[in-house]
């Protein structure tokens, strides 16, 4: 495997490849988009991506520490749900109640590409291209209804 200075180069690398791939999605808004730290404006909702060997996912992750909020929230998911799949152009997993390590409970919903491996740099450019993808459609699908969203939690 690789070395603690390997990696960093490694991540460097694969990342910053996709942030200068995604640079040129940034001209059609007002303000750039920091893809690799998707702004959702909601506190304690994050998009997330990762990759490893076992291959590509991106995840919502919903960390709201009162319960309630975070039921509204899923059940407004819920109802947007159809809507989300088809525009991400496939089923995710929908995942409540995921105990974390550090002690708290969260919601996901995750879309996951398993035939993809991180550490095969022949896989980059198919790996970048559907983390493009996914990441597209997710921000068409935020842009319309992240409204509903923020209202729900403010």
């Amino acid at each position: 495997m690789l070395n603690p200075e390997e990696r960093k180069a490694f991540n460097s690398a694969f990342w910053g490849e996709f942030r200068l791939m995604m640079r040129r999605h940034n001209a059609k808004q007002q303000r750039g988009i920091n893809w690799l730290n998707y702004p959702t404006h909601i506190k304690h909702v994050y998009l997330r991506m990762h990759c490893d060997n076992l291959g590509s996912v991106i995840r919502l992750d919903f960390q709201f520490k009162d319960a309630a909020i975070r039921d509204i929230v899923w059940e407004q998911m819920m109802e947007l749900k159809a809507v989300m799949e088809r525009e991400m152009g496939n089923e995710g997993n929908w995942i409540r109640n995921i105990s974390a390590p550090e002690g708290f409970v969260f919601d996901r919903i995750e879309w996951r590409n398993d035939h993809l491996n991180y550490y095969e740099k022949e896989q980059w450019p198919a790996i970048h291209a559907w983390l493009k993808e996914k990441l597209l459609a997710f921000h068409r699908f935020y842009e319309e209804f992240s409204e509903v969203l923020i209202l729900l939690v403010d």
